[in-house]
């Protein structure tokens, strides 16, 4: 009884194992084992348990050329980016996705080809812009290939309908129908970047039906041209 009760004074305190922060690597979980193997009381378990701890440890290290503890993993953003904003007159801030930031700023960007729904949302987006105030001007940022005829022609119609003045600047390219839009900016606001790329193309479609149905789409036009006159 002595024996064991001096044994246990000399044995000196246990440490307790510090626990991980969520940040950090496989690098300090994998020394933590092999510390607490090194302080068990019992004989060291030499098997392969130990040396598969160790070698994970040495080769982490190897590969890192430097201390993995206390490294934030910084992931990427996926999705939408969101951005900080205040709306004019109000205090507070908010995190808001960039697109919904640039349509209150008033800048409405094409960067895709423009289809049917597409160009819905940016004639939607003009017609409620102009709506909320037609004395400041909106700008359209042009990065785009061209679309369909329909959806163009609704956003040409759109822009020289409201109030409000509509200036385009061109980054990257603005091919077809995109350069069209381009050239239908406000005057004064009408903008090209030093590199970028502006091509017309003839538009190209297909008739069909009989050839009253062409005429008759003919008669139509030059009905528009008497309107206008």
């Amino acid at each position: 009884m002595a024996t064991s009760a001096l044994a246990s004074s000399l044995v000196p305190p246990r440490c307790a194992t510090p626990t991980s922060s969520p940040t950090s690597s496989s690098t300090s979980l994998a020394f933590s084992r092999i510390r607490s193997l090194s302080r068990s009381t019992g004989s060291l378990d030499l098997t392969a348990s130990f040396f598969a701890d160790v070698n994970l440890a040495v080769t982490a290290r190897r590969e890192g050329r430097s201390s993995c503890r206390g490294k934030v993993t910084m992931m990427a953003p996926i999705g939408t980016p969101k951005v900080p904003y205040r709306t004019p007159g109000e205090g507070g801030w908010q995190w808001v996705d960039i697109w919904n930031v640039l349509y209150r700023e008033r800048i409405i960007f094409l960067g895709q080809y423009i289809d049917e729904e597409f160009g819905n949302q940016v004639v939607a987006t003009m017609l409620y812009l102009d709506s909320v105030d037609n004395s400041k001007p909106m700008h359209l940022y042009i990065n785009c290939p061209g679309g369909d005829i329909t959806p163009c022609m609704a956003i040409y119609d759109t822009m020289e309908s409201i109030k409000s003045p509509v200036g385009t600047l061109a980054l990257g390219y603005a091919y077809n129908n995109a350069g069209l839009l381009l050239a239908a900016g406000a005057k004064g606001m009408r903008v090209a970047m030093p590199l970028t790329r502006v091509a017309l193309m003839s538009p190209a479609g297909a008739a069909r039906g009989q050839v009253c149905h062409l005429c008759f789409q003919h008669d139509t036009y030059q009905m528009s041209l008497l309107i206008e006159s």
